[in-house]
């Protein structure tokens, strides 16, 4: 299975918290880490989306079909997010469009085995990939806008 964390843009401040949209500057972010995502996705793949409206905005860039679910939402878990992807089981790939500091969280539990505050910065992309037949995690890639 494939895991890709892919952090909203960067967003307007204000409240309420769900209703914050893009800046312009998130609005290229998300263009151009789209694109680069797009072409290197496989075709079948799976997005869950956070009810944000800064999400669903990052992830209509990649023009595909994609799911809002809570599960990915501000307040969402480690734990939450996890189930929701079907990880480490599911098969194909799955992305998922949310915020800090959940997969930051996220990211540190894969890689480390432990739940920790890491940092990923708006519009990063975490690519990981699990192979069972070892019980093995590997970051394919980290991706961040500026290097695009």
């Amino acid at each position: 299975m494939d895991l890709i964390l892919w952090r909203h843009a960067d967003a307007e401040d204000g409240v309420p918290d769900d209703a914050r949209r893009l800046t312009a500057k998130g609005e290229k972010q998300a263009q151009q880490v789209g694109q680069w995502l797009k072409s290197h996705l496989p075709k079948q793949v799976r997005i869950l989306v956070s009810p944000a409206e800064r999400t669903r905005q990052t992830a209509s860039a990649l023009g595909l079909e994609f799911e809002i679910t809570r599960q990915i939402g501000t307040a969402a878990s480690v734990k939450s997010v996890m189930e929701a992807t079907g990880w480490p089981h599911a098969k194909g790939a799955v992305v998922v469009v949310g915020h800090q500091p959940t997969l930051g969280r996220i990211a540190a539990t894969l890689l480390s085995g432990t739940e920790a505050e890491w940092s990923v910065k708006k519009s990063d992309v975490w690519w990981f990939s699990n192979r069972l037949h070892v019980n093995e995690t590997i970051l394919r890639v980290m991706m961040s806008q500026e290097f695009l």
